[in-house]
């Protein structure tokens, strides 16, 4: 296998252009949908963080009613479950290699769990390509809920006054006040987490998703060429995410100057 590049090598690589082609539309696929679930989830993740559920609430107030200064009572009182799952959550993907969580996804959950095995759009394995949208969704969730988490905290508090001061209801606030908001402050790090997740779903070729990097090794096996594929495959991702980038520098640029005026 020579590792040199050699010109002479890159019209036979161009001959499997439509797995390069294919890959790059699995890549696509993968990335969007790794971002709706990853958003889905965050949002959800989101709530969790910045709920006020406290079942042990009365622990933490004497027997007249107020509040204790100190002790075990006050501690315990403070404790959200529903905060502590998502907290655990977010740091436990955010702390451990995408890798692992791929294998354990593939491996260990739809190991257990089999899936269909068909294809979708003639050449897409069903029972590869969605345990990789999952593990990619649940790392992105991790990552996407502070963002989110933020861009609901960054909208002003008076707001929620004044809806609760016209007569809506908390969920109608958040629907139509608070959510519509907080997209548009995070709207610009959601699509650099596209960008991020079209370069990181490279290592879902190591579970048999037919991607980019699963083109390249397809290449490598039947030529034996290994650095000029590497550079077509760079040169393709590349050509998503630099564009994809200056797209949302674009608009991110618009919406500033709509936050001017």
């Amino acid at each position: 296998m020579n590792s040199f590049i050699q010109l002479s090598n890159f019209p036979i690589v161009f001959k499997y252009w439509k797995l390069f082609l294919q890959g790059t539309l699995v890549t696509i696929l993968l990335a969007l949908c790794t971002v709706v679930i990853g958003f889905v989830l965050a949002l959800l993740l989101a709530l969790m963080r910045m709920s006020d559920i406290r079942p042990f609430r009365r622990l933490g107030l004497d027997k007249e009613g107020h509040m204790k200064e100190d002790g075990a009572g006050l501690a315990v009182s403070k404790f959200n479950p529903l905060s502590f799952l998502a907290t655990a959550y977010v740091e436990i993907l955010r702390s451990t290699p995408v890798i692992v969580q791929v294998f354990i996804i593939y491996y260990g959950v739809f190991g257990l769990i089999k899936l269909p095995a068909f294809t979708m759009f003639g050449f897409i394995k069903f029972d590869r390509f969605f345990p990789g949208v999952v593990a990619l969704g649940m790392n992105s969730g991790a990552y996407l809920c502070e963002i989110i988490r933020s861009g609901i905290q960054s909208v002003d508090g008076g707001q929620t006054e004044a809806a609760r001061s016209l007569g809506m209801s908390s969920g109608q606030n958040f629907r139509y006040i608070i959510l519509p908001q907080a997209i548009k402050n995070i709207l610009p790090a959601i699509a650099n987490e596209f960008v991020v997740i079209i370069k990181e779903s490279a290592i879902t070729y190591t579970i048999g998703v037919q991607d980019i990097m699963s083109a390249v090794n397809a290449v490598k096996g039947a030529t034996f060429i290994i650095t000029e594929p590497l550079l077509v495959a760079t040169a393709i991702y590349f050509c998503l995410c630099f564009p994809t980038s200056k797209l949302i520098a674009h608009f991110e640029r618009r919406m500033s100057r709509g936050d001017k005026r």
